[in-house]
């Protein structure tokens, strides 16, 4: 790890982002639970370090007219098992629940959640090239060791899997990110938030240089009966997604009124499947129907030479998912 400087004066978001803004080379602390990793590793070396726990934006609250804001803040496991979470976005708390170890879900906060990098080895490692470190310098994913990298949304320069639980989630539930621009504040769509690697891999989100993530808030529409969150790993604890699913829905009886689906573990990006919504809605839910869906969904991926058990295990993950969330038991 590179020596660093570190302030915690920061009070507001406003003055975070101008400290950060007049400091060369800085970078937002809250949990450190992924940032520190990158710092010993050296994949990442900021000088100085803005340490944003003084902000007030900790809170779960109910929005008048429905949803709710969790501040950016909010600790991973205070959201998961909080009353709102849980009784009426069901698929975020279980989503949350699936990810980490109990001891960093106390730690990692929503916004540094959603802004985690991928978990790509070639990205840890500062010996081998990696467009998202050090653009320009290659992948040595794509013809090398691939196992977990992205079949869907890669580029000829990327196919590194975003590796978060909770934002397959939000993509589901069609959040909004909202953004503190120094000198006031922005909403953007969650499906919209994050970037596909394209040509500049190392571009990840759509926030500008040191815009801070103050809240995420959640529509009204919770999907607190119909819903999933299906998670398929190599061991039943602390591991990332192979592959996952969310899949929210409102049933009228046994035909679809309302489809949402969006996975991990398979995209460079949290992966929402709208081509695939809108053709459920008003058909009637069996296995023929469910395993269109999964054939949809997965029509436009590409595997690698140790990933490609990837698509067919999407396929599965995605019927599984679609079966449990449309009979109402998760």
């Amino acid at each position: 790890m590179k020596i660093f400087t570190y302030s915690k004066d920061a009070a507001t978001p406003t003055q975070a982002i101008e400290e950060a803004t007049n400091k060369n080379d800085s970078a937002y602390i809250a949990g450190g639970t992924n940032l520190i990793d990158l710092m010993k590793d050296l994949v990442l070396t900021p000088a100085h370090l803005v340490d944003i726990n003084g902000l007030k934006m900790t809170s779960v609250d109910k929005l008048d007219g429905g949803g709710v804001r969790i501040g950016a803040l909010a600790r991973n496991s205070d959201v998961a098992n909080h009353q709102l979470i849980r009784e009426n976005y069901p698929v975020l708390s279980r989503a949350l629940l699936s990810g980490a170890s109990p001891q960093l879900r106390n730690m990692a906060t929503t916004g540094g959640n959603v802004l985690q990098r991928t978990r790509c080895s070639y990205f840890y490692d500062v010996a081998s090239a990696c467009n998202k470190r050090n653009p320009g310098s290659g992948c040595d994913a794509i013809d090398g060791y691939n196992r977990v990298h992205a079949v869907l949304g890669g580029s000829a320069k990327c196919i590194a899997v975003n590796p978060s639980d909770m934002n397959v989630a939000l993509a589901a539930l069609d959040a909004n990110v909202l953004v503190s621009t120094g000198s006031g504040e922005r909403k953007i769509r969650f499906v919209e938030f994050h970037k596909l690697p394209g040509n500049t891999p190392h571009i990840e989100t759509m926030l500008d240089p040191y815009e801070l993530i103050t809240a995420i808030e959640l529509p009204p529409a919770g999907f607190s009966k119909n819903w999933c969150y299906l998670k398929v790993r190599d061991r039943a604890s602390y591991a990332f997604a192979l592959v996952s699913a969310a899949v929210c829905l409102h049933m009228d009886g046994s035909k679809f009124k309302e489809a949402r689906l969006a996975l991990g573990g398979v995209g460079t990006k949290p992966w929402r499947v709208s081509e695939v919504e809108k053709m459920l809605v008003g058909k009637t839910a069996d296995e023929k129907l469910f395993k269109s869906a999964a054939e949809m969904a997965m029509k436009s991926a590409k595997g690698y030479e140790h990933n490609k058990f990837k698509i067919e295990m999407g396929k599965r993950t995605i019927v599984r998912a679609l079966k449990v969330a449309a009979a109402g038991v998760s």
